[in-house]
C-alpha cells in the first residue's frame, strides 16, 4: 500500500507547477489549464486524506467530486471566453487583452 505522503508529495509539486505556469502564462488557455490543474492536485489531496483518514461519510471524496463540478464550470466559462475572443476577430487569446470585453 503506498503511503499517503507520496500523494500529497505529488499533489503539492503538481501545485506548484501550476501555480508557476499561472503566474508566469500569458495566454488565458494555457492559465486556464494550470487553473484546471490546480483543482486536480487538490482533488488528489482530497482523495488521499478520505483514504486515510476512517470516515464513513467518505467527506474527501465527496468535496473531490465537488471540486470537479466546478472545474467543469470553468471549462465552460473559458470556452465561451474563447469564443468571444474569436468572434471579436483576435487571432491570439491573451489574458492581457480582456479588458476588450468590457461591454
Amino acid at each position: 500500500m503506498i503511503p499517503a505522503s507520496w500523494f500529497l508529495t505529488l499533489a503539492a509539486v503538481v501545485f506548484l507547477i501550476a501555480l508557476f505556469g499561472f503566474l508566469t502564462r500569458r495566454s488565458l488557455i494555457q492559465s486556464l489549464m494550470c487553473l484546471e490543474l490546480m483543482l486536480t492536485s487538490v482533488n488528489l489531496t482530497f482523495v488521499a486524506f478520505g483514504r486515510t483518514l476512517p470516515d464513513p461519510a467518505a467527506t474527501g471524496v465527496s468535496f473531490a467530486l465537488f471540486a470537479m463540478v466546478v472545474g467543469a464550470a470553468e471549462i465552460g466559462v473559458g470556452l465561451a471566453l474563447v469564443l468571444v475572443f474569436f468572434r471579436e476577430g483576435h487571432a491570439n487569446v491573451e489574458s492581457d487583452d480582456l479588458d476588450i470585453l468590457k461591454g
